[in-house]
């Protein structure tokens, strides 16, 4: 027999991989498969080290998911922290209320990371943009938007309209979507429009800013920082 073969059966028999035996020996894994391949004792060491692999595999990704989720709770804490800040700056501003009044009604609040409001005046999506690019200072490239419209409706004018409602590029628009509504007979001149930022930080602020303002708009204090001698609450 020659001396490497007992070498690596040796290896093997000890609980290596062929891996780690190449890189001992310099055997080619075709010669280790020819050796062993078709022994049985082989097969169930194989059979251990890839159940090992696995596990060692789960272990890590459960490693990084806590890591990644300790490192997401830290930027969310931050997110929540900056947005307070903000909001005693902001909190006066009527662009701002009507920003998160909006978002509050008519906001998706599921999801960490998806800001999206849908509607179907679009004077409420123009204020709403307005108060995205304006007051959250998000750059408009990172603005999407679109539309669901009914079967009867044109795309090219719906796009038409909605890029002249919101004010931006229609570039920024995504595929429209068709939809069959319940009522046959009831139908919107230009559909729907979707307006969206993807940011779990943005997220983050905005359900902070709604969680804030109700609390500030019913105290008394806010008010007579305003205007002292005003009895509105």
């Amino acid at each position: 027999m020659r001396t490497d073969k007992e070498a690596a059966r040796h290896l093997r028999l000890s609980g290596k991989s062929y891996k780690e035996i190449i890189e001992i020996l310099e055997v080619p894994r075709s010669t280790l498969s020819g050796w062993f391949g078709k022994e049985d004792w082989s097969e169930k060491i194989r059979d251990k080290l890839s159940e090992a692999a696995r596990v060692q595999h789960t272990l890590r990704i459960r490693t990084l998911n806590k890591t990644r989720g300790k490192n997401l709770e830290l930027a969310y804490d931050e997110a929540r922290k900056v947005a307070t800040e903000e909001f005693e700056v902001l909190k006066y501003n009527p662009l701002f209320i009507a920003g998160i009044m909006l978002y509050w009604g008519e906001g998706t609040k599921l999801g960490k990371s998806v800001v999206r409001l849908t509607n179907t005046d679009s004077e409420m999506i123009r204020l709403y943009v307005f108060f995205v690019l304006h007051v959250c200072r998000i750059p408009m490239e990172r603005v999407r938007a679109q539309i669901l419209i009914y079967p009867d409706l044109n795309d090219d004018q719906c796009r038409r309209y909605w890029v002249a409602a919101t004010g931006l590029p229609e570039e920024n628009f995504t595929k429209t979507t068709t939809i069959n509504g319940r009522h046959k007979t009831r139908r919107l001149s230009h559909g729907v429009c979707l307006i969206t930022v993807s940011s779990a930080y943005f997220k983050a602020k905005v359900l902070a800013w709604i969680s804030l303002m109700p609390g500030e708009l019913m105290n008394s204090a806010y008010y007579e920082s305003i205007k002292p001698s005003a009895d509105i609450v």
